[in-house]
């Protein structure tokens, strides 16, 4: 009982039976968790409880607190386990590929190890369109390239079990969270080219909900967002109440509102997005960098005043939309950098 692979399962069809039917042909102990799935299933889970263990949700909790529910089994009741793989039931993974992954997390024990799949014109254009946001919001949240964000495959060794357990998230976010996790904790995670399943072009086997589960995914970014426009709200009601009583005119009221709210946002972006004490550090870093914003936000509010005419609030609104992405990418590449670019492989086909 030295490997588990962990698949979680919601209302399946018979693709889950062939792909435990493989599994058990590769000597691979399966732990099967039933989320909450219908009672007219309850017959077929046990049919595969002849080759598996089975664990069950008496309600559904979501795909990230059934994987939790199976490490916390294995934490508890198989201690001869050594590597741990995760896939899913609706056969978009092959065993054969799991099995790819399961041996490279037994000889890359301090690893996380990620099915990476091709984003060809195969896959639905829904799924390459959002796999290509998450990898862009995940490099510019963590400064990591990972080519498949939203891969189910993963593998990793029981060294790694006791993390895997405590990384928050009860859905989809829950993948996303192990990604963050693994990159802020300098954890090395690599890709391992995998074949790209999908069984129709809208993806119907999955339970992936669009709206709910994107915003759990991209709750970080929503976070900075949340944090930028507060500081901008903050920002932008002192510029207006200051104008009319600063001595200098324009550029006074700009100052005193930019280091007031400057400051604000500092704060906001180290306790509730990067997670990142307030230390001298990051504070010089970032105080060089509200000098600078300063300074470009002053030279495109006049740019802006001469060349369009338009009211000095509407060039004013106009100037903090321009600086806000730049602003985002400094604080992550270097105020609250986590140099992790390093720690990210991906091998090549036939490795």
């Amino acid at each position: 009982m030295e490997r588990i692979v962990i698949i979680p399962a919601l209302n399946p069809d018979e693709r889950l039976r062939e792909i435990v039917e493989r599994n058990w042909e590769l000597d691979n102990q399966i732990i099967l968790v039933d989320d909450g799935s219908d009672e007219t299933y309850l017959s077929f889970f046990e049919e595969l409880s002849l080759k598996c263990i089975v664990l069950h949700h008496e309600k559904n909790k979501g795909k990230g607190a059934a994987i939790k529910t199976a490490l916390q089994y294995i934490k508890e009741e198989l201690w001869e386990c050594s590597v741990i793989g995760i896939m899913d039931a609706d056969g978009q993974h092959l065993p054969d590929d799991m099995e790819k992954l399961l041996r490279k997390a037994a000889t890359n024990p301090e690893a996380f190890i990620l099915g990476s799949r091709t984003m060809d014109q195969t896959v639905p254009w829904k799924s390459r369109i959002g796999n290509w946001i998450t990898h862009k919001v995940f490099f510019l949240s963590t400064g990591v390239k990972v080519l498949d964000t939203q891969t189910g495959l993963r593998a990793f060794s029981a060294k790694l079990l006791e993390v895997m357990t405590k990384v928050p998230g009860e859905r989809y976010e829950y993948e996303m969270n192990v990604l963050i996790h693994c990159a802020r904790q300098k954890i090395p995670m690599i890709e391992v080219p995998i074949q790209t399943i999908y069984h129709d072009k809208d993806n119907s086997c999955s339970h992936f909900r669009h709206v709910r589960d994107s915003v759990r995914i991209y709750r970080q970014l929503l976070k900075f967002s949340a944090a930028s426009f507060s500081s901008f709200l903050l920002d932008y009601g002192l510029f207006t109440s200051l104008i009319p009583k600063a001595v200098l005119g324009i550029t006074a009221a700009n100052i005193a509102a930019r280091i007031i709210s400057a400051s604000y946002n500092y704060i906001m972006n180290c306790r509730l997005v990067f997670y990142e004490r307030q230390t001298v550090k990051t504070a010089i870093d970032y105080l060089v960098l509200a000098i600078l914003i300063l300074f470009l936000n002053n030279m495109l509010l006049q740019f802006f005043l001469a060349i369009f005419p338009i009211s000095i609030y509407s060039a004013k609104i106009l100037t903090e939309c321009v600086l806000f992405l730049g602003s985002w990418i400094v604080q992550k590449k270097w105020i609250f950098k986590r140099k992790q670019e390093k720690y990210v492989q991906i091998q090549k086909s036939g490795e």
